[in-house]
């Protein structure tokens, strides 16, 4: 069996950090390195995606559930208008092969790229 993700083993309280939301089926930390003033990260509970093209494809009420709640932080966090990022693979920065969304708010330019 393979070992759990961080993002499972902060769920469960393994590795603390402050759960800032949660829902059902999902929930929301502080990102440890962010790139924006407000950068959150949205995560599932479940371990069975790995990027988001598997979550689309796989459970698009959980899908809907992650933008709902990133809108949801996004209002009272930041003034409502963010950013939503799913990295996928490698090439596209993604270090952690648990589906999660990057909530970027906070003085944002279309022009940029990243944050």
């Amino acid at each position: 069996m393979s070992e759990s993700s961080i993002f499972t083993r902060i769920h469960s309280g393994e590795i603390p950090s402050e759960i800032i939301a949660e829902t059902e089926n999902a929930f929301a930390i502080r990102d440890i390195h962010p790139q924006a003033p407000v950068h959150l990260l949205v995560i599932p509970k479940t371990e069975d995606y790995r990027n988001v093209v598997e979550l689309a494809a796989g459970d698009p009420a959980l899908m809907a559930e992650l933008v709902g709640l990133a809108n949801k932080l996004a209002a009272e966090h930041a003034d409502g208008d963010f950013r939503l990022v799913f990295n996928t693979g490698p090439g596209a920065g993604q270090t952690i092969f648990h589906v999660h969304a990057h909530v970027l708010a906070g003085g944002l330019e279309e022009k940029s790229v990243g944050a």
